[in-house]
């Protein structure tokens, strides 16, 4: 057994008592769909030839007991066709959980390279297949072995002959079915692939629809969705075509058993080697066979659905973290707040050239630094280094004189407070996004951050205040807005060192000097990196750092760098043209 059978036989282990009472449900089903058979013959062959007396007594006592059969049949079947897809649920629910769980671990590195609407399709289409799976896969296996069995037997002690005509027909099914079925699996994999290219073409369009309307490109995306809605097409017409020759021809193959035990039984009828009543019950036991053979055919549809989805659900879990605790990682306690950079180099891709080269700065406790330099020079990469979000290819990183990497990584963050760019607003409340600095903070903590962002005046502008709902990405808010709230769940964190990435770039000349007023005075005794856009609003850092393609450039405060006359002075006067 392999490691990845091991683990979709794991997922069983949770719920073991409600798999247990399930296949006894379904044992209790084959013996009856067996017995039932068993007691016609018995009424056609022993009750009704002999017709004594207690012929009706008999029947109508065999009847009962077949009435009693037939409710404990239906419980059974409807405990199993209930509890058990609660059970594939569940088990559907615990592997979401735990991919989830894992896609959270994973680093920016990862989330670079893949596309969110295939992530949320392994998420969520491919592993509901698994819950048919896991809930009928046991249960049609118990069931088909004990019925095909069972009627073989029975089939046996009516006529050996007949059941071995019968017995023919299913080593050429079986061919049949294999090979068709190997196809059907080819065709799944790429339908589910197909389907996530579709989600990644509908999430990416509508995530930019504003970008779309402003540019009045819908046709664009129109044909781009069409493109993918094509393939998926094309990929489900390979997969009904294997579907249909898988399913059709093994319905035919039932049929020519009961056309072979017709003629035969018939024969042997007129031979008087065979009672009419044997083959009634002959026939009937033919049907059960069919029965299991179905149920083994819609197994063999559910096992390829469900091994599709979990072979794309293991694709993910398979991915180790590329960024993780180090075995002997502590916890953080009394952070000062002094960072190092020693002979530090990074590159995104192994074969690319280093977006960071041998950077050695130190960054002394409570210091307010600003990192600016030309567009790709490195600025974010620096401070996205910090909190471990990407890894040093070369070089250390230390937090009061320990290396980042032998601290945990929740405890590294919980450290650090970083304001972006690129500002992601939850949907919700203004209270919801701004209390995910700080979960059990309370009503007046929130307004409190909201005030030290400049962000109180214009909430409480809002239509229900600090209960407004944003919507989604807070979309509702102006670009300023959103900003400001940003930063105010970073003054509700409350850390020790603090990053702003060009944090001050969407708002406006007023609300920048605000924030930037809040944000000086929210560094007093916090190490502070500031990435700055407008090289107007680190005029007063402590110290600039001028980076460029091969490192840091040049460093010290403005008025050093402005009489050094090298390239900051370059930037800042080009920055005063503009």
């Amino acid at each position: 057994m392999n490691s990845r059978t091991k683990k979709l036989l794991s997922y069983y282990k949770p719920h073991l008592g409600l798999l247990c009472a399930d296949m006894v449900c379904a044992l209790i089903v084959s013996l009856i769909t067996l017995i039932l058979p068993m007691c016609i013959r018995y009424i056609t062959v022993q009750i009704l030839q002999e017709n004594t007396p207690n012929t009706l007594v008999q029947m109508y006592t065999i009847g009962a007991v077949m009435i009693g059969l037939i409710i404990v049949h239906t419980f059974c079947n409807m405990f199993i066709s209930y509890k058990g897809h609660m059970m594939g649920a569940m088990m559907e629910s615990d592997m979401r959980k735990e991919l989830f769980d894992h896609l959270q671990k994973l680093s920016f590195r990862f989330y670079d390279e893949q596309k969110i609407g295939q992530l949320m399709t392994r998420t969520t289409n491919d592993i509901l297949s698994l819950t048919e799976l896991y809930h009928h896969g046991p249960e049609d296996i118990v069931i088909s072995l004990l019925k095909f069995t069972g009627a073989f037997i029975i089939l046996a002690y009516i006529d050996v002959k007949l059941t071995f005509i019968v017995f023919l027909f299913l080593p050429v099914m079986a061919v049949y079915a294999f090979y068709f079925n190997k196809k059907m699996n080819v065709a799944l994999r790429r339908s589910k692939d197909r389907i996530g290219d579709i989600n990644a073409q509908v999430e990416d369009s509508l995530s930019g629809i504003r970008v779309v309307k402003s540019f009045t490109n819908e046709e664009i995306e129109q044909q781009k969705f069409d493109y993918e809605n094509n393939r998926f097409v094309d990929s489900r017409r390979d997969g009904y075509k294997s579907e249909t020759y898988f399913y059709e021809g093994l319905i035919a193959f039932t049929q020519l058993i009961t056309v072979a035990v017709i003629i035969f039984g018939g024969a042997a009828i007129l031979n008087t080697s065979l009672e009419l009543a044997d083959l009634l019950t002959f026939f009937l036991c033919i049907g059960i066979i069919i029965e299991p053979i179905q149920r083994l055919v819609n197994f063999a549809r559910l096992y390829q659905e469900g091994i599709t989805g979990f072979d794309r659900f293991m694709e993910i879990m398979e991915i180790e973290p590329d960024i993780q605790d180090s075995p002997n990682a502590i916890e953080l306690e009394q952070v000062r707040g002094k960072l190092e950079f020693v002979h530090a180099s990074f590159k995104y891709i192994e074969e690319h050239q280093n977006v960071l080269t041998d950077v050695s700065l130190q960054i002394d406790v409570g210091e307010y630094v600003a990192i600016v330099g030309a567009s790709g020079a490195g600025k974010s990469t620096l401070c996205s280094l910090i909190p471990r979000f990407y890894e040093l290819n070369e070089g250390q990183i230390l937090l009061d004189d320990r290396d980042i990497r032998d601290i945990r990584l929740r405890s590294l963050r919980k450290n650090i407070g970083i304001v972006q760019q690129d500002v992601y607003l939850f949907a919700g409340t203004v209270s919801d996004n701004i209390r995910y600095g700080k979960m059990d903070a309370s009503k007046e903590e929130i307004v409190e951050a909201a005030k030290k962002a400049n962000a109180h005046d214009f909430i409480m502008k809002l239509p229900d205040g600090y209960d407004t709902d944003i919507g989604q990405r807070g979309v509702k808010l102006s670009g300023g807005q959103k900003q400001r709230l940003s930063i105010a769940r970073v003054f509700l964190k409350n850390p020790p060192i603090l990053i702003f990435d060009e944090a001050t770039s969407a708002l406006d000349n007023e609300s920048e000097k605000a924030v930037q007023n809040s944000l000086e005075r929210l560094s007093d005794n916090r190490t502070t990196l500031v990435i700055a856009h407008r090289l107007s609003t680190v005029r007063n850092a402590q110290r600039i750092v001028v980076l460029n393609e091969n490192g840091i450039d040049e460093q010290g405060t403005h008025e050093e760098l402005i009489a050094l006359n090298g390239t900051y002075a370059n930037l800042y006067n080009m920055h005063l043209k503009s």
